[in-house]
């Protein structure tokens, strides 16, 4: 099988297109067929090494795995011992996590890990894109804001994958959402559902006052003390990005009337994972629920992917699609 694999960190050029032996499924795990895997933020940082913190979880001196790709979508096409929940041919999608392996042709995950059915009406590019932006921006808005309707929500970085899904799910949760965001993607936005759009080159949203119940920075450009006087009494300052600030903000911020959250959605146990991809499943099957999806790529073109993530201004999700058009068309 053919997988995009790097051997140290480095600029995109370091991954680029090798063979493998093609993976058996052991006892208990699903060998999947990838159509499509996201690109993103966690992919950036785990090819180049940096911030410096990535390397504590992909390896000090060189990575630890040589093939990226947490958030993936395909078909089953083989089976281990014991294996009950899934079949052969059945379509599929959901997060491996700090494993990886997505960029890949097969991927050999765990039937018991955050893999999901996916249900016909979604896309494969789609479902891999649910899980690079929802998967992340539910259980902040739901466990970390605890929004509710009513609630003024804003997105900051809301036409990246993980703010784009913000904008729709906190629309989906009863909130009125302000979505800050480039000139070029206002229009974006504003068909996500967003009931205002902020240009960031033309409007400060630091400055409004007790403006907002909940900021959310998906992409961690602001901070909480610059945020901190745009939050109503009680308000809530959610991130991304991780820095020794937020975390002790995140601590301190408790006994006052403005609180700072900082959490790491990814490592979440698979069994949390599980009912949330199926929620999202299920919004995106019914209409409400789409990821903008900024660039499609083969495998062969995956530099030029990392290259679209390290400028920092998509529009959504970049995708690479491991499975050749015809296979894709002959399995649809």
């Amino acid at each position: 099988m053919r997988v995009a694999a790097y051997e140290r960190y480095g600029p995109p050029e370091v991954v680029g297109v090798v063979d493998r032996p093609v993976p058996q499924p052991g006892a208990g795990e699903v060998r999947v067929r990838v159509h499509a895997a996201s690109i993103g933020a966690a992919d950036s940082a785990a090819r180049s090494g940096t911030p410096w913190f990535a390397r504590l979880a992909f390896g000090l001196r060189a990575p630890k795995r040589s093939v990226m790709g947490s958030d993936f979508a395909g078909i089953v096409d083989a089976i281990g011992p014991g294996v009950t929940r899934f079949a052969v041919g059945d379509r599929i999608f959901g997060a491996t996590g700090i494993d990886a392996g997505g960029h890949a042709e097969l991927l050999i995950t765990p039937e018991s890990g955050a893999i999901v059915s996916l249900p016909t009406a979604v896309d494969m590019t789609d479902a891999a894109a649910i899980c690079d932006g929802g998967l992340t921006a539910l259980p902040f808005l739901r466990d970390g804001a605890h929004v509710r309707p009513g609630m003024r929500v804003l997105v900051n970085g809301a036409s990246g994958s993980v703010g784009a899904a913000a904008v729709q799910l906190a629309k989906h949760l009863g909130a009125e959402v302000t979505a800050v965001c480039g000139p070029s993607h206002v229009e974006l936005v504003r068909a996500l559902g967003a009931d205002r759009g902020i240009d960031y080159t033309r409007e400060d949203f630091t400055a409004a006052r007790d403006a907002y119940d909940v900021i959310f920075d998906a992409v961690g450009k602001s901070s909480f003390r610059r945020s901190r006087r745009a939050l109503s009494s009680g308000g809530t300052y959610l991130t991304t990005v991780p820095s020794w600030a937020i975390m002790l903000q995140q601590l301190t911020s408790r006994v006052g009337s403005r609180r700072a959250v900082i959490m790491f959605t990814g490592l979440r146990k698979d069994a949390d994972k599980v009912p949330d991809l199926e929620e999202l499943a299920a919004l995106a099957a019914s209409g409400a629920f789409r990821p903008p999806i900024d660039r499609e790529v083969p495998l062969d073109d995956i530099a030029e992917g990392h290259r679209i993530v390290d400028t920092g201004h998509k529009a959504g999700s970049v995708v690479v699609r491991p499975v050749a058009a015809d296979a894709r068309k002959a399995a649809s």
